[in-house]
């Protein structure tokens, strides 16, 4: 049995029976889902995103160095299989806790401030995975996920992972690094917004697996009923080059681009009372999951 889906297994088994009151009065989010889509429409030009150098970035070759992370993925011999190992190696280094914050929001510190005993939230998780996949020459970003009722509800609107692009697949591959998982169809790993069309349509052929192979049915069914509410509005960071410092590049002061279904309304508000005020909003994929530079 894997520790983390376990948790949330116990935890949703224990908690059903208040789920529906917390929704009614709009506390927590709303489990139901929504068929949902989005549009092609060509990339806006205006939308720069700024990826590390992953070869001769000085902080990555420091992170790279202190945590032997190339040793992490010697003898993979694809894509998928060093990004298991990093997802492997991300999920085990502290256990999660909601309420923590690091000191400075970026790899290094995250881990230096863990490995002397603290333990952080999923973006945290996030932030790490990124940066250590940079540091294995492929590129990443945190990615921030959203409920469709993140303006309405008091918690639990957002959730944070990574996702990673592949050169050999030509893909970005969605990965949940506080939960050791990564989600493919018929043997392919999925984006997030990918993910999300498979759990609706309840693809039988959707499978949950990481380095240790594929989570068992009870533990995967467990993650998806709490995960699909997060994947409806999807946010990234242009910038996402500078790994040790809160200055990221902005365009226009905007620091992120959010991905939102066609015939939604943009979000601006999170959880009632702080201001989304720093995100263009697209309903294109050309936008969103376009190929770094």
């Amino acid at each position: 049995m894997l520790k983390k889906p376990s948790v949330i297994l116990l935890c949703s088994v224990f908690l059903s029976s208040c789920t529906s009151f917390y929704q009614l009065v709009n506390i927590s989010p709303s489990s139901k889902l929504k068929e949902i889509s989005y549009s092609n429409d060509a990339p806006n030009e205006l939308y720069t995103f700024y990826y590390a150098d992953t070869v001769n970035n000085a902080y990555l070759h420091e992170l790279e160095t202190n945590y032997n992370l190339k040793q992490l993925v010697n003898g993979e011999k694809d894509d998928v299989g060093k990004i298991k190992n990093i997802l492997d190696w991300t999920s085990k280094q502290w256990e999660h806790n909601g309420i923590n914050n690091p000191s400075k929001q970026d790899a290094l510190t995250i881990l230096k401030e863990a490995h002397e005993g603290k333990q952080f939230r999923c973006v945290e998780y996030g932030i790490v995975a990124t940066a250590a996949l940079n540091c294995i020459g492929m590129p990443a970003r945190t990615l921030g996920l959203k409920t469709r009722d993140v303006e309405k509800v008091r918690r639990g609107a957002g959730h944070v992972v990574s996702e990673v692009y592949s050169g050999e697949l030509d893909k970005w591959i969605f990965i949940d690094p506080q939960f050791n998982i990564m989600p493919t169809l018929n043997a392919t790993p999925l984006n997030g917004v990918e993910f999300q069309k498979a759990i609706y349509n309840e693809n039988v052929n959707l499978k949950l697996v990481n380095k240790q192979g594929e989570l068992s049915r009870e533990e995967a069914e467990s993650y998806i009923n709490w995960v699909a509410k997060y994947l409806f509005y999807f946010d990234v960071l242009f910038d996402q080059q500078t790994l040790n410092s809160d200055d990221f590049k902005t365009i226009n002061g905007m620091t992120k681009l959010t991905l939102v279904p066609v015939g939604y309304k943009e979000p601006h508000i999170f959880q009632r009372h702080s201001k989304i005020n720093y995100s263009y909003y697209t309903n294109s994929l050309n936008d969103f999951y376009r190929a770094p530079n």
